[in-house]
């Protein structure tokens, strides 16, 4: 004979396998219908971006782009095109923004943080991964970000 603790034990087993058995099949329905914040289905791959052009042209034709945080490190409000790839022995960022020309080339120096013994800090080489060009671009999503009022750098 089965034990009413037993048949109790089994009913209530069978009651939490029926119901997680529902709720998969129910999020798994659900998640069929899921859309991303761009609106486009899930399973769909995602579209290219399209190319956007750079706002500023040549470095030193344009005003500076105005930060909107404090500690945003400034975007680079001119082209990179014909600029040559940083690598481990040239960047030529600094022939325009460091020590020894910036004042030349009217261009703004880099930050004191940027700098070990009068050199530029190897921690610090890689511009482009802080610093970004400007492009007229609709944001991805919507959004209501205000900045802060900060004074020009």
């Amino acid at each position: 004979m089965i034990s009413k603790h037993f048949r109790l034990t089994l009913a209530t087993l069978t009651v939490v396998v029926l119901s997680v058995g529902c709720a998969v099949s129910e999020n798994t329905i659900a998640y069929e219908k899921v859309n991303t914040m761009r609106g486009t289905d899930v399973n769909v791959s995602d579209a290219p971006f399209d190319a956007k052009a750079y706002q500023g042209k040549k470095p030193g034709q344009q005003q500076l782009v105005a930060r909107t945080f404090n500690g945003q490190p400034p975007v680079i409000p001119h082209t990179l095109e014909n600029f040559d790839e940083i690598t481990l022995e040239d960047n030529q960022c600094v022939e325009c923004h460091g020590l020894a020309k910036y004042k030349e080339k009217g261009a703004p120096k880099m930050a004191d943080s940027h700098f070990i013994n009068q050199k530029v800090a190897m921690t610090r080489w890689q511009c482009n991964t802080c610093h970004v060009p400007q492009v007229d671009a609709a944001p991805l999503v919507k959004q209501n970000f205000v900045g802060s009022a900060i004074p020009k750098l």
